[in-house]
């Protein structure tokens, strides 16, 4: 079985490496494939939103689950909304549209409560008050068992930590991307699980990373890191994880640190799906190996939006 980890002090136990459902596309055979595969390889975490797909792939996910609902802990996030017939989307974190979108979202999963129900983001400029007041009220009505953020912002983060019963808060987190490392401590000790996204940043931290690098990032840059210095960079963390494929100390990196809960990759095919599974059944990193990778990576933080 995959390993299970509590998130944050609450009554929810996810895997350690749950299914990102974003990447799942629109077909719905294949995505549901997808779902119930890793369903069987014990996966028990799904990660979707209402704004993937403009909905659609919650009812693909809620589809994919029928007859299973009591196995899985389901999440998915708010805050963002569309007009039909009008470009783009708006920001909305107030407790009128929250309180809102809960019931289209509960109605696209086909269930009747969301394990995790998450803030898609936040400025410093919204009506935080408002926002945990509907999350709360949503707790305490049932129709969710616990709320949290998706926000790499440290005000945010701050803002939430000291003022809500979130549980846990997603953060783009991978090798290429250290910028939550900072946060790791000060969320671990407030009883607060960190969930990574991400984790084999945009699939450069994968057996076919280098090739994936000359063929889809066209001269790109990652991050902090340019072209010419992930071209040096990749092959280094690959010689480095020899005994196991890359992606397995990818994950495993970010699994280091207790505050991390799970880490979520997308799978948009059953042999990226294994693949992920095998990866986290590997054996985790140790301290020399871990101090191994640090050496070779940029400590970053995030620059903005910090008070």
């Amino acid at each position: 079985m995959i390993p299970i980890n509590q998130l944050g002090n609450s009554g929810l136990y996810v895997s350690q490496l749950g299914l990102g459902c974003m990447s799942l596309g629109t077909e719905e055979k294949k995505a549901t494939e997808i779902v119930k595969k890793a369903l069987d390889l014990g996966i028990n975490y799904f990660d979707t939103a209402d704004l993937y797909d403009f909905g659609e792939n919650e009812e693909i996910v809620g589809k994919a689950l029928k007859g299973q609902r009591d196995k899985v802990i389901l999440a998915t996030k708010v805050g963002n909304s569309w007009t039909p017939g009008k470009e783009g989307w708006e920001w909305d974190p107030s407790k009128e549209h929250i309180l809102s979108a809960v019931k289209d979202s509960l109605h696209r999963l086909n269930t009747d409560y969301i394990d995790l129900y998450q803030l898609h983001g936040g400025t410093i400029e919204d009506p935080t008050e408002e926002t945990i007041e509907a999350f709360e009220e949503l707790k305490k009505g049932g129709y969710i068992r616990e709320y949290a953020i998706s926000s790499i912002r440290p005000n945010v983060i701050k803002r939430f930590v000291e003022n809500s019963s979130i549980v846990s808060v997603m953060m783009q987190y991978n090798m290429l991307d250290t910028r939550p490392e900072e946060w790791l401590d000060y969320l671990h000790n407030n009883n607060i699980s960190v969930i990574a996204r991400g984790p084999l940043a945009k699939g450069l931290l994968t057996e076919r990373g280098i090739e994936k690098l000359q063929e889809k990032f066209n001269g790109k840059s990652y991050l902090d890191y340019s072209n010419e210095e992930l071209a040096d960079l990749l092959p280094k963390l690959t010689q480095l994880s020899v005994e196991k494929p890359l992606q397995s100390s990818a994950f495993h990196y970010c699994l280091t640190h207790p505050a991390v809960a799970t880490v979520i990759p997308g799978a948009s095919s059953l042999e990226q799906l294994e693949a992920n599974v095998s990866a986290i059944y590997e054996k985790g990193l140790g301290q020399d190996e871990y101090k191994a990778y640090k050496e070779l990576l940029k400590q970053s933080i995030y620059e903005t939006h910090r008070e």
